[in-house]
């Protein structure tokens, strides 16, 4: 399941963390360092095409949300020259501004690319695996 050099791996890795940090810190300038500039995030089925209009969904999307606990495992990283295609489990405590508390935990499905030295993701695709309080109940 991890297959490629180890060194992109570990960047890839560090990628996902990078991308954890401006999560937790609510940092849409940290955040969206992780993203190609014409990547594509695929979120619930609405897909969001260029580094801005996905930075942009991210931020409105983090303005209902008070504090989150976010936590991110690579299960699979599979590396070719300077391409790569990675699964990443998701946890996630979010608490709302509206006083709601959900834990969520989620997959990624991801794309990524070498670009000027630097690993980045060209498409995210997100799923929810299994929801606990998801309307407040």
């Amino acid at each position: 399941m991890f297959s490629g050099p180890l060194a992109d791996r570990q960047e890839i890795t560090e990628l996902n963390g990078v991308y954890a940090d401006g999560v937790v810190r609510s940092d849409a300038a940290t955040w969206g360092t992780v993203w190609a500039e014409d990547a594509t995030w695929d979120f619930f089925g609405q897909t969001f095409a260029g580094r801005d209009a996905i930075v942009a969904f991210w931020e409105q999307a983090m303005s209902g949300i008070e504090a989150v606990s976010f936590h991110c495992v690579p299960c699979m990283i599979a590396v070719t020259g300077d391409t790569a295609t990675a699964r990443v489990q998701t946890q996630e405590f979010l608490h709302m501004k509206d006083g709601v508390t959900r834990a969520v935990g989620g997959m990624y499905e991801d794309r990524l690319a070498k670009i000027d030295g630097q690993w980045q993701f060209t498409h995210r695709a997100f799923r929810i695996v299994a929801e606990y309080n998801p309307k407040g109940e």
